[in-house]
């Protein structure tokens, strides 16, 4: 009898030993997937800080770090550590490396002591220059703009608010109006252009000789309401430093792109002009990945996570 009590409280025992072994097991499980949703969510944070930052990248260095603790912080204001680094990797100061920390509390491990445990993430984003360009407008620009290429230059901004005059410019027959298609023949509908400054052309483009579209068109309706409707926003126009040939054989030579903010325009016959300002953006396109790849730097990048 005294055999039998005896192994009944072992029995006891090893069953509530058992217990406390599945418990904290499931504690376990239902703890370590909470931190790693936890650790999810940062690296989403770091992601997008990183990101935020990479836009002042490469020309304002020293606001980067400030606009992506900014971010970092609107978006998990409970950061134990925050660490933001600039770096080069093609052109000088054109990455950012976020890594951020941040408790992740516990609630069954409380039981075992563990009240909260620290996740991490890190992100890297980097800002590059563009050897192609989605959504181009096909209006063309001389790099000697003053705006462009003056003392002190490329200037951005409202208070550096120019007019561009459009019509007839270096070669006989060209009108800075550029087939966007590379078409042999250079000749655009109305309504095509008209298309592309609404809306930018669809596919990538990449830098190199376009043919120049031989038609007066500025005072077409069709294009002129096209660019009415731009009015406010900005539009990437192809940069060109030589235009050679006549006609529907004239090329211009694209060598960067530059984005215009677009404030009026207005039409004399074959030629016209349009009003607004250069602007530093953050574009759609595919990075350069050489130096100098996404050629003259006027403002315009992609910007993308590499880590």
């Amino acid at each position: 009898m005294n055999l039998k009590r005896n192994q009944s409280g072992q029995a006891l025992v090893l069953t509530v030993v058992f217990l406390v072994s599945m418990l904290g097991m499931s504690a376990l499980v239902l703890d370590v997937g909470s931190w790693y949703r936890s650790k999810r969510n940062l690296q989403a944070t770091a992601d997008s800080a990183a990101l935020a930052g990479a836009q002042a990248l490469p020309d304002t260095p020293s606001s980067a770090s400030g606009l992506a603790g900014q971010y970092a912080q609107k978006n998990a204001s409970d950061l134990a550590t925050a660490d933001y680094s600039v770096g080069s990797n093609i052109v000088p100061n054109d990455q950012i490396t976020v890594h951020i920390t941040r408790p992740a509390p516990g609630f069954f491990a409380k039981l075992f002591g563990i009240d909260s445990v620290n996740v991490g993430a890190t992100a890297t984003a980097e800002s590059e220059g563009m050897a192609q360009a989605r959504y181009v407008a096909p209006i063309t620009v001389r790099n000697t703009h003053p705006m462009l290429a003056g003392p002190g230059c490329p200037c951005y901004g409202p208070q550096n608010e120019t007019t561009l005059p459009l019509g007839k410019t270096g070669a006989p027959g060209a009108f800075d109006l550029i087939d966007l298609n590379g078409d042999a023949t250079g000749t655009v509908g109305a309504s095509t252009l008209a298309d592309w400054i609404q809306n930018g052309y669809g596919d990538y483009l990449g830098l190199g000789d376009y043919f120049s579209d031989p038609g007066a068109k500025w005072n077409n309706s069709t294009i002129q309401a096209a660019l009415q409707a731009r009015f406010g926003t900005e539009l990437l126009f192809p940069v060109y430093d030589t235009l050679i040939g006549s006609g529907s054989n004239a090329k211009y030579h694209i060598i960067a792109w530059a984005a215009f903010h677009l404030e009026s325009v207005t039409a004399d016959g074959s030629s016209g002009s349009i009003t607004g300002y250069f602007t530093d953006i953050v574009w759609d396109g595919i990075a350069a990945t050489t130096a100098g790849g996404g050629g003259p730097n006027f403002g315009v990048h992609t910007v993308q996570l590499i880590d």
